[in-house]
């Protein structure tokens, strides 16, 4: 997915947890949105799901965050496991279970951790994977919001 480039519609998931289902709509008009792709069987995700934690919690009144269950393999499909992961690492963010691959093919995804983040008119404006550079993710987040960096 390129820079600019609009958020795609959001297929039908798997399943919705911690939310009903989301739109596009939803995502596009009101605040820009960070999407974060992850797996239970990836380590790296886990790891970094306390900073993911911590900007949902941060940015709660400015940014919508959504985490996307990636499956890597045949056991990332149950979906009593993603429940207890995501209960786990306190994901308390609306969490759409991607089990088709229907919204990683959207985003062309082929990552976890993945980090999308879409300024308020739903544009890209910037990607990032892998475990860390989470510095980055905060400068790309709040230049997007509009906030001032130290």
């Amino acid at each position: 997915m390129r820079l600019r480039t609009p958020i795609p519609e959001l297929p039908e998931a798997t399943e919705w947890l911690n939310s009903e289902p989301l739109s596009k709509e939803d995502l596009v008009g009101g605040k820009p949105t960070l999407i974060h792709f992850w797996s239970v069987s990836c380590g790296l995700c886990k790891e970094a799901m306390p900073n993911v934690n911590e900007f949902r919690d941060e940015y709660s009144d400015d940014l919508n965050v959504i985490a996307v269950h990636m499956p890597r393999s045949e056991k990332d499909l149950d979906l009593e496991q993603i429940k207890e992961v995501a209960e786990e690492h306190g994901i308390t963010q609306p969490i759409y279970v991607d089990n088709q691959h229907a919204l990683t093919d959207a985003f062309e995804n082929q990552y976890v951790p993945a980090y999308y983040v879409f300024d308020e008119e739903g544009n890209l404006r910037h990607f990032q994977a892998g475990g860390g550079g989470m510095k980055m993710l905060r400068k790309r987040v709040n230049r997007v919001l509009g906030v001032n960096q130290k």
